[in-house]
């Protein structure tokens, strides 16, 4: 099994034109996100929650011009392809920008 976490990313338009002075002006607009998996996991559930929150730093971004935080979670088999990974083969006959790998020596 695996542990698969996607993440949405948010990037700030309003910060574009800022010149550092005062609060940095918001427009949030989503640009996709992220996959990432932690290969050979053998825990439950509540495992892969606590690995997730563990595992955050790795991934998560948090400032004024750009966000990637955390939108979901699951364990799935070691041969699950992501959508992304799926339409790579479907299209292009192979994958080249395979599900970003996270190492934790606990659960993997």
């Amino acid at each position: 099994m695996k542990l698969l976490i996607t993440t949405q990313v948010r990037e700030n338009y309003g910060a574009h034109d800022w010149d550092g002075v005062g609060e940095c002006p918001s427009y949030w607009k989503s640009k996709g996100g992220n996959d990432y998996v932690l290969r050979d996991f053998k825990g439950s559930d509540g495992q892969a929650r606590y690995a997730v929150e563990e595992l955050r730093d790795q991934f998560e971004s948090n400032n004024d011009y750009f966000h990637e935080y955390v939108l979901s979670w699951e364990i799935v088999a070691d041969d699950f392809l992501t959508e992304f990974e799926q339409s790579q083969l479907e299209y292009d006959g192979e994958i080249r920008y395979p599900a970003k790998e996270i190492h934790y020596s606990v659960f993997g």
